[in-house]
């Protein structure tokens, strides 16, 4: 008898992104991490909320203006997704204020408010706030013929209510003074006046100190801090624009001035100010947050940076170079032998820039193809690529302009590789290329013969120090043969041959996924053992989520290692916990997207730029990339699946109520024994003892 089930209720996105960042703040608690790691990861979250608000809450701040009740995104909707990112705030300044700052304390960092500098700390300050603040600040009294200025996106700024007249006479009360974020956010006092410890004062402090000097004549009733955050994704009509570039430089401008979704004030900001700006910017009283210290936690990054000593910081790790390659033999003779994995951080990635290096400098390179999507700040490989320029090799680059919250950092590469004469070309028109891809070709005899770099992740040397990726060094005759396809159609827009090896998004990537889904699910319901396990970012495509529950409940197992988003519900009927999610947070963050399947002992293994989302199926290039050899295949399976698995430390648990738990999750046998004795397991810290040794 066929078993029917009830329509399938989906976890609600925007609650489960805010839940991943509720780990991540745990994380500030852990007593195991020294105190400055433990600020950053408070600092994280900040940053990571102001991401999420300008990205995602427009449409529900338009619920509840209109009082909208009807859609799927609604007041009632607004309010839920409003409580529990107030409630995180609250957590995180708890946090900030009443465990990590008095145990920096006690270790001798201090962050020092007015009310607790001495007379010549005092004295110290006010002169540079004379020196370098004052004259940067422009305080604007608010009346008919200055009336409330536009304030700037995630921009510091007081709100200043003013007794008494003005130089006119009149009783105009209200004044806001804007702060220049060309000024440091923190400001280290001098040794001679730290008492042999470190000591700092936020710039917010300084100016609230000094505010009254700056309305002489006028008495400074009330002020607080305040902090507005705009929607900020980027709307551009590909399909109306003569020139993307132009277009997303006019936008960057405007991204700073979109709607408010956001309000952060001082926690004791008078009602009356409070209501004030809410007016100003449009928004419900819910948008509204008070929050007890810096209007920004991000900026206090700085903190973490600037404060000295070793037993607040994490050991250092030197990534080391990939256990496969020689070193000082060329790349090109050793991929000739094999493919090469590099497992980011624990790898080094200066393995791709040297390999790239090599491909420069060699006289038999022909041409060299990369695709350019988040680069940081560090301009090695945009020089390495000028280089081969001027060496006479053809350059093409693909720069992915659309890159949120990297457009000008992208636009400005574009230009500079334009300027030495590469070929740069911005990708298909609705697409984002996400795809990590280059692809070398070299005159060997009388033949070209290909090498390919293909990631997880970004060409960022920054971050590839700080997430977890998977990449691999090839000169598979047929994966190498699809690159140089794929990059052939996405510059000119020819229609792409049939691929050998790829799967590629937006066009068979979402199908075969589901096809192998189904193929695991048909094996099961035949009596035969299946089983997926997939490791990725988020997992919040539909059509990917019904067709994992159907798998589920026609008897395969799946376990999803999925760092911050899901939507699938555990405890959807019928599913008797053949599914199991977890999420892995720690020192690194969880990056590679890892696609197993074993269908009646036959493997198959994908590594993916792609998450499960359906930006990524439908409206990006993407590429996912088999993995054939059979011991590439299984150290993935170990060191990025299993262990994970095994994980009784970082791990979180998906569980029935929809919400995540810390506890140990059953583990395999083999580590039962640890288990008993007591021990944890955390993935990460076994994998950089293991690559440390």
């Amino acid at each position: 008898m066929r078993l029917t089930y009830p329509p399938l209720k989906l976890l609600n996105r925007d609650i489960s992104i805010l839940a991943f960042n509720q780990r991540v703040l745990s994380l500030a608690q852990n007593p195991d991490y020294p105190l400055l790691e433990r600020l950053r990861f408070v600092c994280i979250v900040s940053s990571n909320l102001d991401e999420f608000f300008e990205v995602r809450a427009a449409p529900h701040v338009d619920a509840m203006r209109d009082e909208q009740q009807q859609s799927e995104i609604n007041v009632h909707s607004y309010q839920a997704i409003s409580d529990v990112a107030h409630a995180l705030v609250n957590k995180q300044y708890q946090i900030f204020n009443t465990e990590l700052m008095p145990a920096l304390a006690n270790h001798g960092v201090h962050l020092v408010s007015h009310g607790d500098r001495t007379a010549e700390q005092r004295r110290w300050v006010a002169k540079y706030f004379e020196s370098e603040v004052r004259p940067l600040l422009v305080p604007v009294a608010l009346d008919p013929s200055h009336p409330f200025p536009l304030v700037a996106n995630k921009a510091l700024n007081f709100i200043v209510l003013l007794g008494g007249n003005d130089a006119f006479g009149r009783s105009n009360n209200i004044a806001i003074v804007k702060v220049p974020r060309v000024l440091p956010r923190l400001i280290k006092l001098p040794k001679n006046l730290s008492d042999k410890q470190q000591k700092f004062v936020s710039l917010s402090s300084v100016i609230r100190a000094h505010l009254s000097s700056l309305f002489t004549g006028r008495e400074v009733i009330n002020f607080s801090q305040f902090r507005v955050t705009r929607h900020s994704d980027l709307a551009v009509d590909e399909e109306d624009v003569k020139n993307l570039r132009t277009a997303l430089r006019k936008g960057l401008v405007q991204r700073n001035f979109g709607d408010a979704v956001r309000l952060e004030v001082s926690h004791g900001c008078d009602e009356k100010l409070a209501k004030f700006l809410l007016q100003q910017f449009d928004l419900p009283e819910q948008s509204l947050y008070r929050v007890n210290g810096l209007v920004n936690l991000a900026r206090l990054m700085q903190l973490a940076d600037l404060a000295e000593g070793n037993d607040l910081k994490f050991k250092p790790f030197e990534p080391k170079i990939s256990q496969q390659l020689v070193p000082n033999q060329s790349f090109f003779t050793q991929l000739k032998q094999q493919d090469i994995l590099i497992h980011q951080p624990y790898e080094s990635f200066e393995s791709v820039i040297d390999f790239l290096r090599e491909a420069v400098y060699d006289p038999d390179v022909l041409s060299i193809q990369q695709t350019i999507y988040r680069t940081g700040s560090d301009p090695r490989m945009l020089k390495l690529l000028q280089e081969a320029v001027r060496r006479g090799k053809e350059v093409m680059a693909v720069v992915e302009l659309k890159a949120r919250f990297d457009e000008e950092a992208n636009i400005n590469w574009a230009e500079d590789l334009e300027s030495v004469g590469a070929q740069v070309v911005y990708g298909i028109v609705g697409l984002k290329t996400h795809a990590k891809m280059l692809l070398v070709m070299r005159r060997e005899g009388s033949q070209l013969k290909h090498y390919g770099h293909v990631s997880t992740g970004n060409y960022n040397p920054r971050t590839a120090r700080l997430y977890t990726d998977v990449s691999m060094l090839t000169s598979d005759i047929q994966i190498t043969r699809d690159m140089e396809y794929l990059f052939r159609h996405i510059a000119s827009q020819v229609k792409l041959p049939r691929m050998q090896k790829l799967l590629v998004a937006p066009f068979n990537l979402h199908r075969q996924m589901l096809a192998k889904i189904r193929s695991a699910e048909l094996a099961a319901k035949a009596g035969k053992t299946a089983t997926i396990i997939l490791k990725m970012n988020a997992l919040t495509d539909e059509a990917l989520v019904v067709a994992l529950v159907k798998a589920g409940r026609a008897g395969v197992e799946v376990d999803l290692i999925l760092r911050g988003a899901c939507i699938l519900p555990v405890d959807a009927p019928g599913l008797d916990g053949r599914i199991r999610v977890r999420s892995i947070i720690g020192r690194l963050l969880e990056h590679s997207r890892i696609f197993y399947f074993k269908i009646d002992q036959v493997e198959n293994m994908w590594l993916s730029s792609a998450d499960w989302m359906n930006r990524n199926m439908m409206r990006r290039v993407e590429i996912a990339w088999p993995i054939t050899d059979e011991k590439n295949r299984a150290r993935i399976l170990q060191e990025c699946c299993q262990m994970s698995l095994d994980d009784n430390q970082d791990a979180w648990l998906l569980n029935q109520e929809g919400t995540y738990t810390l506890g140990a999750p059953k583990l395999t046998q083999s580590k039962a024994k640890a288990v008993a004795q007591e021990q944890t397991l955390s993935a990460q810290q076994l994998l950089l003892q293991k690559y440390a040794n």
